[in-house]
């Protein structure tokens, strides 16, 4: 692309990583201008403190004044006004993926983050790991390009002329004109595989096509390059196979290169518990790492980003001191409001594993609370039928469970299509009461009534959810004021 200062216009902006390359094409003096379906908390919010206006819904004059190039998001496809104003116009075009390694990646060293699940936390803590390393090395300040923002930087992406480039390596496809893997752009030095489920059932057709993937990522790694992958995932072991750089296994079984042991939760001074873990290398106590986190997997993502950085030449004691002050990721397990004892929190549910596992970090850090899931089904993944048993299986450990309706239904095929009725059955007879209300305000109007004091809700979608994470706090707000006027108190 031309070194001079270009009007950009991203198509889709408000999807995670169009929103931060938005934020990295500003950094190099280009005007940003950026339009979309529909726009909601975090990247919104991101995009508007950056001062860049989002335009709704799309539409051709959206390119009025014409921009010098058009970033088609991966969700646009043949019919969408705008691309079909950049086809009949011969606007120059290219996908996210492509400029990013274009514009960004070359010059750098490219360290991705890649796996079904933790792309986004791992990928988080390799940032601010090399981020605390750089106060003793101001070489090693990174660049990087999240799926989320990261609560460290209150930011999803930072852009530094060294030479650390981390990037989230996502699996889905580029754009309708390029359907290949996104992170087959990327050309790692460095690369952490955390899981290989099968996902993304609208463009995969099973696993080995998911794996396949995978592997032709794993094959761009060079000789000199450095694997680090998890040792309990025979599907992650296939992918690996023919890998010709160097390997490493992160996991709790013996055999692996990097030992979790003795995982243990710790109260603090506040009612924020500390997770702490032992790391082992080579039979040999490596460290003891710590983070104010829940969850056995975001020990294991924490695990992976200290291997790989630790490879690159990171000093154990920075790797220490970044655990320990990691905060979290927006929407991944955040607490959202506590109001009359209930805890209300967020999570970016797409698929049963990761409900599984986010269900299974709650279990652990509120082990008294009755646990409330509260699910849209809006991936592509979950908004089919194909993983409905394990989907059942996962919410199976909530104490209450709600569904809303699937989103967008319709344009499931029906043969494929997810019924949420179905898993609210299966849910039922295996004795996890569950309920089916169709939307937001259905929700909130249903369950907070029942909410009690040491109840946590966890709302799971990869979506805004009708703004729920808003409006289930602000109804138990409304309801603790109602009674303390009913008891004869001022409001608190």
């Amino acid at each position: 692309m031309n070194e001079s200062p270009q009007h950009i216009h991203l198509s889709g902006i408000c999807g995670t990583a169009m929103a931060s390359l938005a934020g990295l094409l500003q950094l190099k003096g280009h005007r940003i201008t950026g339009s979309d379906k529909a726009a909601y908390p975090p990247m919104s919010d991101l995009l508007h403190s950056l001062g860049i206006q989002i335009v709704e819904p799309f539409a051709e004059e959206n390119l009025d004044p014409r921009p010098d190039l058009v970033v088609i998001g991966n969700a646009l496809s043949r019919g969408n006004p705008e691309v079909e104003r950049v086809l009949d116009e011969r606007i120059p075009f290219t996908s996210m993926a492509a400029l990013l390694h274009d514009e960004f990646l070359k010059g750098h060293e490219p360290l991705v983050v890649a796996g079904t699940h933790g792309k986004t936390t791992t990928t988080s803590m390799l940032a601010w790991i090399y981020q605390t390393a750089a106060r003793e090395n101001p070489a090693l300040e990174p660049s990087f390009l999240i799926g989320g923002v990261a609560e460290n930087f209150g930011s999803s992406f930072q852009l530094r002329p060294t030479r650390p480039f981390i990037v989230e390596g996502d699996e889905y496809d580029t754009a309708f004109f390029d359907k290949g893997p996104k992170f087959h752009h990327y050309f790692p030095d460095g690369l952490i595989l955390t899981h290989v489920e099968f996902d993304h059932a609208d463009i995969y057709a099973n696993l080995d096509a998911v794996k396949t993937a995978f592997k032709r990522l794993v094959n761009l790694v060079p000789r000199r390059g450095l694997i680090v992958a998890y040792d309990a995932s025979a599907n992650v072991t296939d992918c690996i196979e023919k890998a010709f750089s160097r390997v490493e296994r992160y996991g709790f079984s013996a055999s692996a290169d990097w030992q979790l042991r003795n995982l243990r939760y710790e109260s603090g001074g506040d009612a924020q518990k500390t997770m702490r873990w032992e790391v082992w290398r080579s039979g040999s106590l490596w460290a003891e790492l710590s983070m104010r986190m829940a969850g056995e997997h975001n020990a294991l993502n924490a695990t992976a980003a200290a291997a790989l950085a630790f490879g690159q030449g990171i000093g154990k004691d920075a790797i220490v001191e970044a655990m320990a002050t990691f905060k979290s990721v927006k929407r991944r397990l955040e607490v959202r409001a506590e109001v009359g004892g209930v805890t209300v929190i967020e999570d970016f549910a797409h698929h049963p594993t990761a409900i599984r596992e986010t269900l299974k970090a709650l279990r652990a850090v509120y082990p008294s609370a009755r646990l409330w899931a509260v699910l849209e089904p809006r991936s592509n993944t979950l908004r089919r039928k194909v993983l409905e048993a394990e989907l059942v299986e996962s919410l199976r450990m909530a104490d209450r469970v709600v569904l809303a309706g699937v989103y967008q239904q319709q344009r499931i095929p029906d043969a494929e299509r997810l019924h949420p009725e179905d898993v609210i059955r299966a849910l039922n007879a295996a004795g996890t009461p569950a309920q089916l209300l169709e939307d937001a305000d259905a929700i909130v109007a249903g369950i907070a009534p029942e909410l009690a004091p040491g109840d946590v809700v966890a709302i799971l979608s990869n979506g805004g959810f009708d703004g729920i994470y808003e409006k289930l706090p602000a109804r138990l707000r409304a309801r603790a004021t109602e009674d303390n006027h009913s008891e004869g108190k001022k409001p608190a």
